[in-house]
């Protein structure tokens, strides 16, 4: 049986949902070929060719682009069989199934996926093709089972990265002294133990998370290392989740390969909770770490149940200078409850941190989405604002109560887009943000804040920046 599992986006890596189902697949007899759309060409003799068509949706805009592939891919192949799976796949099952797809799976994706192709070789395809189209969708659809989320213990095998494209082509590491670093990417642990409201992660795993047998990731970034990699970015949800199992991975890794850096995410939390492993990272490789501030107002804080505030924030934002492991936060500046004070306060705190160059501008920008099965629904301040699902957006719409700040959050998100268009500096764009966001407030912006900016290059950074 021909597959075809096909990636979007993600965040300019080498998709890893892609290749760990592809060694699935490939174990249990079908002919797979993987197509990541962010690098690759549409291949329309691929598509034709195909028994199942599987699109890996992690992530909101992933999900969005995919959708705009089925028409044209029914269109080549009306006799696939279509699956969505990833993330966003089962909090969109309606909408996704109202589309055609047929099958939906969400959590650990890779046993569920083989269990499909078993039942699809079982059906009479041949008997399929001799029906008229109008006959072959009334089939699919009254036969589509129900959508899957699993959340099983499974052993995982090695990604098979075959048929990709080169490292190379992906996001590189940006060093301090100007030099790149191919990047490679691979997961320790999927889900989260925590519930913060905002995430999509918790409507699916609902607090469990699952773990990656250090033989298989360590086998996984081997085979990166060989293909070029000179840094891998481990993309767990939070790597702290399995504190004992990341510093194992973290230190075989350092033992085997000393030159190769890392970076990782996780939670103020457990970056408090855990100081003093912090220390481990450092002397392991560990570039920088990722954190979700997402805030620097208390209030905002504790509606999205981070479990953290502002004064945590700063203390781990000392500690990690004070042992020299950047720290790179990022946020959701525009929610529900920010004002055009708070957002200024906001930019302060970066500029009296020297963060304002190490922030990418468009995380600046990022408005809080509602998706489907939302935590953010419990809390009634947002089901009064909430307008009905919106399929087509994959989101609850939502207006601020002062227009102002969706006024300030549009001009932003301008600015962003025009900057990165002509090539603007991020200090060139803080600034310009920084200016529209004390006239929206009309506050008297305080000049000149150059001399407050740290170089972009006084940190590592990947060279595409996170957005969701």
């Amino acid at each position: 049986m021909n597959v075809v599992l096909i990636s979007t986006y993600e965040l300019g890596r080498q998709p890893f949902g892609l290749a760990s189902p592809a060694a699935w697949l490939r174990r249990a007899g079908a002919q797979v070929c993987c197509l990541d759309l962010s690098r690759d060409e549409f291949h329309d003799d691929l598509i034709r060719a195909a028994d199942l068509i599987a699109f890996y949706v992690p992530m909101h805009t992933a999900t969005r682009l995919a959708v705009m592939l089925l028409e044209p891919v029914r269109k080549l192949n009306p006799r696939a069989h279509l699956c969505f799976y990833g993330l966003y796949a089962p909090m969109n099952d309606a909408y996704l199934r109202s589309l055609g797809v047929e099958s939906v799976i969400g959590g650990e994706f890779e046993g569920p996926l083989v269990a499909l192709l078993e039942r699809l070789r079982k059906e009479d395809f041949n008997t399929e093709l001799t029906e008229s189209t109008e006959d072959t969708e009334k089939k699919r659809t009254e036969s589509a089972p129900p959508g899957v989320v699993s959340l099983a213990r499974q052993e995982f095998l090695v990604p098979e990265r075959v048929g990709l494209p080169a490292l190379k082509e992906y996001a590189h590491l940006r060093w301090p002294d100007g030099s790149h670093r191919i990047a490679g990417y691979t997961e320790a642990t999927r889900g989260c133990k925590h519930l913060c409201r905002h995430c999509p992660i918790v409507p699916v795993y609902r607090g469990a998370f699952r773990v990656v047998a250090r033989d298989v990731v360590l086998a996984d970034i081997r085979q990166q290392v060989a293909a070029g990699a000179q840094h891998i970015t481990f993309g767990d949800p939070d790597f702290f989740n399995g504190p004992r199992h990341a510093v194992e991975i973290v230190e075989s890794l350092h033992r085997e390969f000393p030159a190769l850096s890392y970076d990782v995410t996780i939670k103020i939390e457990h970056l408090l909770r855990h100081a003093d492993l912090l220390l481990t990272l450092r002397s392991t490789g560990c570039a920088f770490v990722v954190t979700a501030a997402e805030a620097v107002d208390d209030l905002i804080l504790e509606r999205l149940a981070k479990h953290h505030t502002r004064s945590d924030f700063l203390a781990v934002l000392r500690r990690c200078r004070e042992i020299g492991l950047p720290l790179q936060p990022t946020f959701v500046p525009f929610t529900p409850w920010t004002t055009l004070e708070s957002y200024c306060a906001l930019l302060r705190v970066l500029v009296e941190h020297n963060l304002a160059s190490v922030v990418a501008p468009i995380q600046l920008t990022i408005r809080l989405l509602i998706p489907a099965g939302s935590l953010l629904l419990d809390l009634e301040e947002i089901r009064r604002i909430a307008a009905p699902f919106d399929p087509a957006a994959l989101l609850h719409p939502w207006r601020h109560p002062d227009p102002r700040v969706d006024a300030l959050a549009e001009e932003v998100q301008q600015i962003v887009e025009r900057g990165e268009k002509m090539g603007r500096s991020r200090e060139k764009m803080f600034q310009q943000i920084w200016q529209a966001a004390h006239a929206a407030a009309a506050l008297d912006a305080p000049a000149p804040i150059e001399p407050m900016l740290v170089a972009r290059a006084a940190v590592p950074f990947l060279t595409e920046p996170w957005y969701c």
